[in-house]
């Protein structure tokens, strides 16, 4: 089964890693018509302060907050009220915070968008980064048993802490949704088309091999926003993506 261009556009998310509001915001009058979210990391985040959320929602964008909480449970669930109540679309905690730090945020988040009669954010948790390779996660950070079984231990507990999804490379998603089943989100970044460098991703896919595998959403950044022709860029993964087989 095909998908239609707006289910297409839908899952692709646009990853403003740009340092400035000026050269975010000219991405997303350029883009808020082409991809279905922008997703604000740590870089812009802290240069421009939480107004880039309400900046971009007012262009008609929808806003990812990556920054990845991960703190004492008290902490990252009074945090989670903030990002709800910024009416992020979707928004990170990490994994290795563990059960009780997850359960907190997801409950959070739940209280104040009912409090707030707001949508409740999609809430996922980041496992293992794209960046890291098996030999990094082994000699580096020590863990001594393969990637793709620890994101799938932190899927599952992130599932059993009520949260919607995880982020994860494409690498590990047949693993994900065969452990936490077809209503789990998926959120992976490493996407890079066939055009496209790989640049400091480790694990990665198409667009289209994603899709297939089983991913909700596509973070996709440099392939798109560094393109001479970003809008272009963004229809050309739109169009890969319509062709994956569902």
């Amino acid at each position: 089964m095909t998908m239609t261009r707006e289910e297409a556009k839908a899952k692709v998310i646009v990853a403003l890693d740009v340092p400035t509001r000026e050269e975010a915001m000219v991405l997303v009058q350029q883009l808020h018509n082409e991809v279905g979210a922008f997703k604000i990391g740590m870089q812009l985040y802290n240069s421009e302060g939480p107004d880039i959320v309400r900046d971009i929602q007012a262009e008609g964008g929808k806003v990812f907050v990556d920054l990845k909480f991960h703190d004492i449970p008290n902490t990252v669930a009074q945090t989670s009220k903030v990002i709800t109540g910024r009416k992020a679309f979707m928004f990170t905690v990490h994994a290795a915070g563990g059960h009780t730090m997850l359960a907190t945020a997801a409950e959070a988040a739940k209280e104040m968008a009912a409090e707030l009669q707001v949508k409740k954010p999609i809430l996922v948790a980041v496992t293992v980064l794209t960046s890291i390779s098996q030999q990094e996660f082994e000699e580096e950070i020590g863990v001594k048993r393969p990637i793709e079984e620890q994101v799938v231990i932190w899927a599952k507990m992130s599932q059993a802490a009520g949260l919607d999804g995880v982020v994860a490379s494409p690498k590990e998603i047949k693993a994900i949704r065969q452990a936490c089943g077809e209503d789990f989100v998926i959120v992976t970044p490493g996407i890079r088309p066939t055009w496209a460098a790989a640049n400091d991703q480790s694990r990665i896919m198409t667009p289209k091999q994603a899709v297939e595998a089983g991913a909700n959403y596509l973070v996709i950044g440099r392939p798109i926003t560094k393109q001479e022709d970003p809008v272009k860029a963004a229809q050309m993964i739109v169009e890969e993506i319509m062709t994956a087989e569902i």
